[in-house]
């Protein structure tokens, strides 16, 4: 930093200047511990922080200077993103922050804009029915959805199926959207919502819409670190604050990224307070119990779940579903019969 302020003939930056830029540079690189070292895009916010230096009379560069040049960088690129926001305010586009739903989640998705990015909540709906054990994945029958995404999806019923599809086959139908998604959905960020919201429908227990999350999912349902972390998070708060922080809202994150975690101040601040959370998870047990508020409940040694609890309910939906499919195919079978001996 030095070097390139003596080189461009830039006043000097004191040493809470230098830290912004080197949480900038952090920022850059979406990781607490590295730093980019991308010459040209740290000359260029020296080069605009000594301009608003020199506007306001100063000799040395300070932070509020630094953090100027950076919110005027921001509010360049943002166009798209202010519309955005305003259709969520104005309620043209569906985000719920408050209440909670059976079936629905807040996921969270990341735009790219040339060198600009910002955070989009989404709304994602799962119903559930009687069926073949099929999840539909409505982006990708649709081919909206890119392979990442249909991988996540795939995934995501593997699960199901390993975990409540061991003492009969599965019998439910399902289908997973992206609500209000217009264009193409790539990648298996979402991947976890869109298992919580699935077993939300499956179980009956609805979902707190305070919370949105983010990250992806394996097969035995732990929860894997994603891209876009920080703008995910600042996408959802943005739409929080404009409604009004109330406390009860947040982010639920896997636990491997906390150390891309590089927020706003604004963002850090609201923390602080208490006034917003941002809550890193391991698996699919604690992302739902997060969400709900109630108990998941681990299976004995019979393979049993404690009464009443989140996954005692989901076997005993999903055992009801196979019994109702059997009873159907019975019945199925005996009109075939009648028919065949022209009764």
């Amino acid at each position: 930093i030095a070097t390139l302020a003596v080189k461009e003939s830039l006043r000097p930056f004191d040493r809470g200047a230098v830290a912004r830029i080197i949480e900038y540079a952090a920022r850059l690189e979406e990781d607490s511990e590295r730093l980019s070292t991308h010459k040209r895009s740290i000359a260029d916010l020296l080069h605009e922080a000594d301009y608003w230096a020199e506007r306001n009379d100063l000799v040395v560069t300070g932070a509020a200077e630094v953090q100027q040049a950076i919110d005027q960088q921001q509010h360049r690129a943002s166009r798209i993103r202010e519309r955005v926001q305003e259709g969520i305010a104005r309620g043209i586009i569906h985000i719920d922050s408050a209440g909670a739903v059976i079936g629905q989640v807040n996921g969270l998705s990341v735009l790219q804009l040339g060198n600009f990015s910002f955070g989009q909540p989404s709304r994602i709906t799962a119903t559930v029915h009687i069926g073949e054990g099929q999840v539909v994945d409505i982006e990708r029958e649709v081919e909206m959805g890119g392979p990442i995404h249909s991988k996540g999806v795939m995934i995501l019923s593997a699960f199901i199926a390993n975990r409540y599809a061991q003492k009969h086959p599965l019998s439910l139908s399902a289908s997973l959207v992206f609500e209000q998604s217009y264009g193409g959905v790539d990648g298996d960020s979402a991947s976890m919502a869109e298992l919580c919201a699935l077993l939300s429908a499956i179980a009956g227990a609805p979902i707190k819409q305070g919370w949105a999350m983010t990250g992806s999912v394996d097969q035995f349902g732990r929860m894997q670190p994603i891209g876009g972390v920080n703008e995910k998070i600042e996408g959802f708060f943005d739409v929080c604050q404009s409604r009004g922080l109330s406390g009860e809202q947040g982010v639920l994150i896997p636990a491997d990224n906390v150390k891309h975690l590089m927020l706003r101040h604004d963002v850090v601040e609201a923390c602080e307070q208490g006034r917003f959370r941002i809550v890193p998870l391991e698996n699919v047990d604690q992302a739902l119990e997060q969400l709900t508020g109630e108990s998941m409940g681990e299976a004995d040694e019979q393979g049993e779940y404690p009464e009443g609890s989140l996954n005692a309910r989901i076997t005993a939906r999903l055992t009801e579903m196979a019994l109702i499919r059997q009873q159907f195919g019975e019945h199925k079978d005996k009109e075939g019969e009648k028919e065949e001996k022209g009764e």
